[in-house]
């Protein structure tokens, strides 16, 4: 094993895991935030998605060693009072039902209004494309990114 140093959510955090360990697996595992989920480990579903320098990414996929010096930040990062827009659009649209995807759906949609503002319809849909929810509340989550647009505008 070998010693990482990381900075998520702003914080520096040292971690000692194998070299291949992914990410998803270091931040449940060694830091104990457990927001980003493990869905289906190969990188299609979501759920784990985290960003990384501010891009959309899945953290099952992303080797422990690739991340020195890079800034990641998990759904706990994205605003400490849960106030961020697409997580207040969220509650307005009341779009979980089981809600085991929505952290990964919830990180997709912010990274995605960070670099798009002003999206329409078919970019939302585009954007939401990769992340599978069960339930399928495709049209709600549409919905509150559409919402969240307008509150970060």
């Amino acid at each position: 094993m070998a010693s990482y140093t990381l900075t998520v959510n702003g914080q520096s955090r040292t971690v000692e895991a194998d070299s291949d360990t992914p990410l998803l697996w270091v931040l449940r595992d060694e830091l104990n935030m457990v927001g980003t989920k493990y869905g289906c480990g190969i990188g299609q579903c979501g759920a784990c998605t985290v960003h990384l320098e501010g891009a959309a990414v899945r953290s099952c996929q992303l080797p422990v060693s690739s991340l020195s010096g890079k800034s990641i930040t998990t759904i706990e990062g994205l605003s400490e009072a849960g106030d961020h827009p697409v997580q207040v659009a969220w509650k307005e649209i009341d779009v979980p039902q089981c809600g085991y995807c929505q952290a990964g759906q919830i990180m997709t949609a912010s990274a995605f209004l960070d670099s798009n503002p002003n999206p329409n319809q078919e970019e939302i849909r585009q954007a939401m494309h990769g992340n599978i929810c069960r339930c399928a509340s495709y049209n709600r989550i549409e919905r509150a990114v559409a919402v969240a647009a307008t509150k970060t505008s």
